[in-house]
């Protein structure tokens, strides 16, 4: 699809994936609409950014995805401020780092947020965002899992279960919204400058890219382009790419 005059709304705009998506879009002539949670200055910089490196218009908007209430008007704001939707990005992301083998530190209140913001707030976020997308007549969304989603690693349990949802999230929300709508999927490895690695334990992050195929992390840019590819594109729908050096094949 032509990308030019579309709007897009990146949840986690303004992290460090996030931003790259946000410029990615903004390349393309893609109006963005930078969703964040807590971090308002940040968040109104990215805008800032987007609106004059690449002259299109651009927006900080503040929502709490884990409530119903907030994303309805997350979504009201952004349709007032740019008058359509055409793209979702579910970048959004919580974690906390526990060891798979340490089940008494995952506590059912780390369980709980992780799988809120991860999995049901991506859920919230394309209930209420359907009749936008649909009416604009060209409506794509990408999910940001994580390979913690193919295979049993990542930061703790919950983590991977959120991500492994989140895919098949993709794979039920292809079926549901087509074919008005497409839905898909990018599992990013291990990326360096991100608030989630922020998190992880010194171990896993040199593990991480020790174990990959290429020996290095995997690359923000990289996974910006697929999610524009992902928006570019007319017939693919349901799909998981990972980018990850060659840790996991699926």
């Amino acid at each position: 699809m032509e990308l030019r005059g579309a709007v897009a709304l990146v949840t986690g705009g303004n992290g460090g994936l996030g931003q790259r998506i946000c410029h990615a879009l903004a390349r393309e002539g893609v109006h963005v609409a930078v969703m964040y949670a807590q971090s308002r200055d940040e968040a109104e910089g990215v805008a800032r950014d987007i609106a004059s490196h690449h002259q299109v218009g651009a927006g900080a908007f503040q929502c709490d995805i884990t409530e119903s209430a907030a994303v309805e008007r997350l979504l009201g704001e952004v349709n007032t401020r740019f008058g359509r939707l055409d793209i979702l990005v579910n970048d959004a992301a919580y974690n906390y780092s526990v060891p798979f083998t340490d089940l008494d530190s995952l506590t059912m209140e780390v369980w709980d947020k992780i799988l809120a913001v991860n999995l049901t707030g991506p859920m919230r976020l394309i209930k209420a965002a359907a009749p936008l997308l649909k009416a604009g007549g060209r409506g794509r969304i990408v999910n940001i899992a994580s390979v913690a989603g193919v295979g049993p690693t990542g930061s703790s349990i919950a983590y991977a279960v959120s991500k492994a949802g989140l895919i098949h999230l993709t794979k039920c929300m292809a079926v549901a919204l087509a074919p008005d709508v497409l839905v898909n999927c990018v599992a990013p490895g291990l990326l360096e400058g991100t608030r989630a690695t922020a998190n992880l334990r010194a171990e896993q992050i040199r593990n991480s890219a020790a174990s990959s195929l290429l020996k290095k992390p995997a690359d923000k840019d990289d996974c910006a382009d697929m999610a524009v590819a992902m928006c570019r594109t007319d017939t693919m729908t349901g799909q998981t790419a990972i980018i990850d050096s060659g840790r996991y094949f699926h």
